[in-house]
């Protein structure tokens, strides 16, 4: 990770960081081993960066934090999870475009 706004997220933390969170929260669902996740890597990082304050930003390694993964269904990585109020609002599987992940945002933080 090279973004200092994005947050290590684990099954250990999850609950705190995420679920009671008092503003929106994007968590990118990957592994080492994935390439499309690292290919979206850094635009997650630069969301971070230009969100910073208005929204949270997590990153969750799903072998790692194999619990969290499957409480939320995730069978394919990279899976982008917007929270709203401890609440999946938006789920995107996927790589996604930067364009298209900050209408995504603008529409929940709007």
């Amino acid at each position: 990770m090279s973004s200092e706004n994005v947050i290590e997220l684990s099954d250990a933390n999850f609950k705190q960081e995420v679920l009671q969170a008092d503003k929106p929260v994007l968590v990118d669902l990957w592994a080492e081993w994935c390439m499309p996740c690292r290919m979206i890597a850094p635009i997650i990082d630069e969301l971070a960066d230009e969100y910073a304050g208005k929204l949270k930003v997590g990153k969750l390694d799903t072998d790692a934090s194999r619990e969290t993964a499957m409480q939320f269904g995730i069978s394919s990585i990279p899976t982008l999870l917007v929270f709203k109020g401890g609440t999946v609002v938006k789920k995107l599987v996927g790589v996604q475009t930067k364009k298209d992940l900050k209408v995504v945002l603008d529409e929940v933080l709007g």
